[in-house]
């Protein structure tokens, strides 16, 4: 059953920081706990938190501050009194001890609260598909998107759960509104169910994750934890505590400039250099279309310029931090050759550091993982370890000092407009996270 977006219903609820554009049924009941990830998870939806890939500010983009004060008034309400953001949009916000135990470590639940820039986070219209029963769903406001079970395999998985999608022109956002709806409903049944004992848990939502930039201006003494989980993982029961380590590298070509009327033997075209540079990479290996599992790849992100300057950018990923200089002096190797092709054009290369895989952290302190995994097995859930083809805010809080794996939440089809999300997945999450701060009390 496919409960449409009402467009009737806009004009009741056109605030999308305080209202919903669609009519919700009643919640699922998990564990006799009336959870309420659904409705959460749908408000967050709808505040575009697009964040900007060129800006140097931070955020990247103001808007990401809508759900940054949604979130503290939220929290606050609940009687979580140190709820605030910072000048930067970070939300920190604490849940009190409930344990008389005595040296239980500070746990930290994390998650992001910007989009992918890759698709349009404008307008999100959430649609609920109730009991989902395995045929194409087809997306209201672009018809030519059909999210099917070929396409999106763990979608077979689902038949029966409740499925959001959006309606066709927008990303939906789970990628992670959903973890931050998970950490929302964790702290809400924590508050109202002070029986349940645990000790203090730190509550981070960060700006900017999909730009790279996520902890950039974090304050690590400020969160004051000693332990943390990210929720910003995909199928149910998956644990990842090893990613790649990533690295940018930017090309700069410099050509020679003459009036194209009089050029023969004098121009040389930067962004020709940069045509010819792209055009002698490799289609069938070492690139994110032709690789796997932990192989790792160089991927252009960007192309800009023209006859007398072009710049061409790159991301280098790889599981082993020591192979990412291999990749680089592949990569500038590929260009000596081709600019030697150009007589007259220069260039120039510049390498940074964007994370590093999180198991060089996280092989010293195995316990973290291990709880969840048996948080996973007492909530009845099968755990999946898995390595993850990217990065999270826990790659950097790592080699910060916050050992952080990331932890399922049902996101899937990220950064596209067949994106979805189950409301099953995201309500065993919060499960989950109920033990798990139980598990760290008992520990």
């Amino acid at each position: 059953m496919i409960v449409n977006w009402n467009a009737e219903l806009k004009s009741e609820y056109s605030d999308p920081v305080r209202g919903l554009f669609l009519t919700l049924s009643k919640p699922v009941f998990m564990k006799n706990s009336p959870y309420s990830v659904e409705e959460r998870f749908i408000r967050y939806a709808q505040i575009d938190t697009t964040a900007d890939p060129v800006s140097t500010s931070f955020p990247s983009s103001e808007k990401q501050k809508d759900l940054s004060n949604l979130l503290v008034e939220e929290l606050q309400a609940l009687g979580i009194a140190d709820a605030a953001n910072d000048q930067w949009g970070y939300v920190y916000a604490t849940i009190p001890a409930t344990s008389t135990r005595e040296h239980i470590p500070v746990i930290c639940f994390c998650s992001h609260m910007d989009t992918a820039p890759d698709c349009s986070g404008t307008g999100v219209k959430p649609i609920v598909h109730r009991k989902y029963d395995g045929n194409p769903i087809v997306l209201p406001e672009d018809p030519s998107q059909v999210i099917t079970i070929e396409a999106h395999p763990y979608l077979k998985e689902k038949i029966g759960d409740d499925i959001i999608t959006a309606s066709g022109t927008t990303l939906l956002g789970a990628d992670d509104k959903a973890g931050v709806a998970i950490i929302m409903d964790l702290a809400a049944h924590l508050m109202a169910n002070p029986a349940i004992p645990h000790g203090k848990i730190r509550i981070l939502f960060t700006p900017d994750e999909e730009v790279g930039r996520g902890v950039e201006q974090l304050d690590m003494e400020r969160l004051g934890a000693d332990y943390g989980y990210t929720l910003d993982g995909g199928e149910l029961g998956s644990i990842e505590d090893e990613t790649f380590s990533a690295d940018a590298m930017t090309f700069h070509i410099t050509g020679i400039s003459a009036h194209p009327g009089y050029a023969k033997g004098k121009m040389v075209h930067a962004a020709k250099v940069a045509g010819a540079f792209l055009a002698a990479l490799p289609l069938d290996e070492w690139c994110p279309e032709a690789t796997t599992d932990r192989e790792g790849f160089v991927h252009p992100t960007s192309v800009s310029g023209g006859l007398e300057e072009a710049t061409v950018g790159f991301i280098i990923r790889d599981h082993d931090t020591a192979r990412l200089a291999q990749h680089e002096a592949r990569l500038k190797g590929i260009m000596e050759e081709v600019i030697a092709r150009f007589p007259g054009a220069v260039y120039t290369s510049k390498v940074s550091e964007q994370y590093r895989n999180m198991k060089e952290i996280l092989r010293d302190v195995p316990f973290v993982s291990d709880y969840a995994v048996k948080a996973m097995e007492k909530a009845g859930i099968m755990p999946q370890p898995t390595i993850i083809r990217g990065g999270t805010d826990g790659s950097r809080m790592s080699f910060m000092g916050l050992p952080c794996p990331n932890i399922f939440t049902g996101e899937m089809g990220i950064h596209s407009r067949q994106e979805y999300v189950s409301i099953q997945d995201m309500q065993m999450a919060v499960d989950t996270l109920i033990e798990l701060v139980q598990i760290w009390e008992q520990h």
